[in-house]
């Protein structure tokens, strides 16, 4: 009674603990639910079936039961299983265990990607962790209640079972759909120093679903932003490609700028969307990309970070010339400056860095119209990307819009065509330079790749047509 009281007066000298959400469990019915067994992939439905057949718990999990409750059809099936790893592994064929904070199993039909996952206990207090309370390894197997505590959000901690076509909700997900509400389990600082990019997922979300994060869920997200500096970068790319390939990418990145969640990850976006052409140049590309995405169509990683970082690129590339450098090595080194600094912060894939770059040193090659070159350019092998980024620079006003319909109409037509246009020997104008001085702007005209010269050669030839000085009058 007396420590009751002092505590009351004074207050607990020591940090409270991060409250444990309570699990209150409801089970739903179909007419409850309404989920459409059609939309439930039979690859699922097979792994689910063949481990309760063996005596174990599993249900579809996460996500993929989010995505049934609204009625879209999940592009990834999760399962959730009491069995172990080396359990589920067993039961599968083409099953094979990855992870290293917490196993899972990806189980394999074809190209068809199934995750099974075991329930995780409750607890991390006596996991590894970094200083700043990150998990670093967890491999705690528990119960199912436990599991759904443990999950990040309550629209995400639900758990379907297609045999009997129930689902069991642990935390009020249901409740949270229907008022369109995002909204962690348990206590929000906790959750997010266990794993800072729970934060980027909140972002995610919410634009792709349209959903209001509660106060009490965004509040802290301000304050421990700068906790994601810690997150492994390879996470943190993972996290950013999801978000770029959602479908709601543009309104992912204003809600990013907005809880102030971009700096370190693509801190030259404030930059870039100051600047009128930059501005439109990045929405017209994540605005084609969303709309790719929403007609099941494929999306290049590379083409996005290209589009992401291109003026970043463009204004390098300006500085390299007005400092004397020639057009074609200067974009190389301004290529290699952007990667540099962007594979550090961001872990870039080789692969995709290798894409950014054939799409960037493409396009000056596009100004030269004349010759065998057009037809050496469409075979390269990443010439249709090259030719969209050149239509989407065409479009913000970075260059002429006739460039880029002469190309596309070169693409398209037969020899015959092709031939025409040649021979109708267009003239390029200058290039809408976004962020060039006076001096930049005077910088010279881009020569073809293949027919760059060497410095030496190119010096004497710009010696030789210097003009002449007028003679005296006579």
């Amino acid at each position: 009674m007396i420590k009751q009281l002092i505590k009351k007066i004074f207050g607990n000298a020591e940090p409270k603990p991060a409250k444990t959400a309570v699990a209150k469990l409801k089970t739903l019915t179909v007419k409850e639910h309404g989920i459409d067994p059609a939309l439930v992939s039979s690859n699922a439905i097979r792994v689910t079936k063949t481990l309760q057949d063996e005596g174990y718990k599993a249900f579809i999990v996460g996500g993929a039961v989010r995505d049934l409750l609204l009625g879209v059809k999940p592009k990834d099936f999760d399962i959730a299983t009491n069995a172990t790893p080396d359990q589920v592994k067993r039961l599968f064929r083409r099953a094979f265990i990855i992870g290293k904070r917490f196993q899972i199993v990806h189980v394999m039909f074809g190209s068809d990607l199934i995750e099974v996952t075991t329930f995780r206990g409750s607890s991390s207090d006596g996991a590894p962790k970094d200083e700043f309370g990150r998990v670093l390894r967890d491999n705690t197997f528990g119960e199912q209640p436990e599991d759904a505590t443990r999950r990040d959000f309550t629209i995400n901690a639900m758990y379907y079972d297609p045999a009997s076509q129930t689902v069991l909700d642990y935390h009020g997900g249901m409740a949270d759909i229907r008022k369109k509400t995002l909204r962690i389990i348990g206590q929000p600082e906790a959750r997010y120093r266990e794993d800072p990019v729970r934060m980027l997922r909140v972002v995610r979300f919410a634009a792709k679903l349209g959903f209001e994060i509660a106060p009490a869920t965004r509040a802290p997200i301000a304050v421990m932003a700068s906790l994601i500096d810690n997150v492994p970068t390879a996470r943190v790319f993972d996290e950013m490609l999801k978000l770029l390939s959602s479908g709601h990418a543009l309104a992912c990145l204003k809600q990013l700028r907005s809880e102030g969640l971009h700096h370190g990850l693509l801190p030259l976006l404030d930059v870039v969307l100051e600047q009128p052409l930059g501005a439109r140049f990045v929405t017209l590309a994540l605005s084609n990309t969303d709309e790719r995405v929403r007609q099941g169509k494929t999306i290049s990683p590379g083409f996005l970070f290209a589009a992401l970082l291109w003026h970043q690129v463009l204004e390098k590339w300006q500085a390299y010339q007005a400092t004397g450098e020639y057009p074609i090595p200067g974009l190389h080194l301004a290529a290699d400056d952007v990667l540099q600094t962007q594979t550090e912060s961001l872990a870039l894939q080789r692969r995709i860095g290798s894409d950014m770059r054939d799409i960037w040193a493409m396009q000056p090659r596009f100004e030269r119209r004349v010759g065998k070159t057009p037809y050496k350019l469409i075979e390269h092998p990443r010439f249709r990307a090259g030719l969209d980024f050149l239509v989407l620079r065409a479009a913000s006003g970075e260059i002429e819009q006739e460039l880029a319909d002469w190309w596309s109409e070169f693409l398209e037509t037969d020899n015959a065509g092709r031939e025409a246009l040649l021979a109708a020997k267009p003239q390029v104008k200058k290039p809408v330079q976004s962020n060039a001085s006076p001096k930049k702007a005077a910088a010279k005209k881009m020569p073809d790749a293949d027919s760059a010269e060497p410095a030496e050669i190119a010096a004497t030839r710009k010696r030789r047509r210097r003009p002449r000085k007028p003679a005296a009058a006579e």
